[in-house]
């Protein structure tokens, strides 16, 4: 069920994204500041959008409890393919063949890289030492990259945000699941009295401020690629050193993993680039 929560939870994000984003950006008014915002929270859409939002967070939550990290983390990648269906049958956009191909490629790639690859162990409880060194080693390359982030071009500064923002997003993943293990062990009013109910919080501002940077001070295609690509890439990493999570020991299936995940990014570039730069719909 691990599977079909972490897909939900791809879905969910790609309808809150395509939701939100065409409700922000279709005011008549061009309203500002705090007329904006009621704007926006008197539309429908985008309310849609914040259910569908609370909707990939808790899928996301489900998938990690008893799913490995590093499967759920990149299972997360189709949020793009569910956005290119999105786009084509519901804001009813033209689709290149070279997206359709990218989308195709990227969902075999997962396949071929969860499968060959075979993520499983694992343990719930990290040590104290293992969650300090991870945490102050996660947040000190979150700070230098969002440093760089403010220097440069637009697409420069994009990208090194993104990244940022990527590195909190897998960090948040661990603190959420650490979080739904507290909460099946001590309930709801218990779990406050634990950290890692307060770290997903703290963890969410951080990566949705980071988020919100990388998409307004550069292009899309510079940030959306590293939004994707880099979460996954250091969520692996977190699962292997917090909670010893391990893959296939046959070099075979190795090499197959490692070859089928960098096709993965490459279809997930092509992806991005290839996809409307807008939601506008086809007339």
């Amino acid at each position: 069920m691990s599977l079909v929560f972490a897909l939900l939870a791809a879905l969910s994000n790609a309808v809150n994204v395509i939701t939100q984003h065409i409700a922000s950006t279709s005011d008549p008014g061009k309203s500002k500041g705090w007329r904006f915002v009621w704007y926006l929270l008197s539309n429908p859409l985008w309310l849609f959008g914040g259910a569908a939002l609370i909707g990939a967070f808790l899928f996301q939550a489900l998938a990690l409890h008893n799913g490995s990290l590093s499967i759920v983390q990149t299972l997360l990648m189709t949020e793009l393919v569910f956005s290119l269906v999105l786009r084509r049958f519901w804001v009813r956009q033209s689709v290149s063949l070279q997206a359709w191909t990218a989308a195709v490629v990227t969902c075999a790639s997962v396949s071929v890289f969860i499968v060959a690859a075979e993520p499983r162990g694992g343990h719930a409880n990290p040590n104290s030492k293992a969650w300090v060194a991870t945490i102050i080693g996660c947040a000190a390359a979150a700070g230098a990259l969002a440093l760089l982030g403010t220097r440069g071009s637009p697409s420069r500064r994009a990208a090194f945000l993104a990244i940022s923002s990527s590195v909190v997003w897998a960090l948040e993943a661990t603190f959420i699941k650490t979080m739904t293990d507290t909460l099946t062990a001590d309930g709801i009013g218990d779990a406050f009295l634990h950290w890692p109910i307060y770290a997903v919080a703290a963890g969410g501002v951080v990566g949705t401020l980071l988020t919100q940077a990388a998409l307004h001070v550069g292009p899309l295609r510079a940030s959306q690629p590293f939004l994707v690509i880099v979460d996954p890439m250091v969520s692996i990493l977190l699962s292997v050193y917090l909670f010893g999570e391990y893959f296939s020991t046959n070099i075979g299936d190795l090499i197959l993993a490692s070859v089928s995940f960098a096709i993965l990014c490459v279809g997930v570039v092509v992806l991005t680039r290839s996809v409307p730069q807008t939601m506008k719909r086809d007339l």
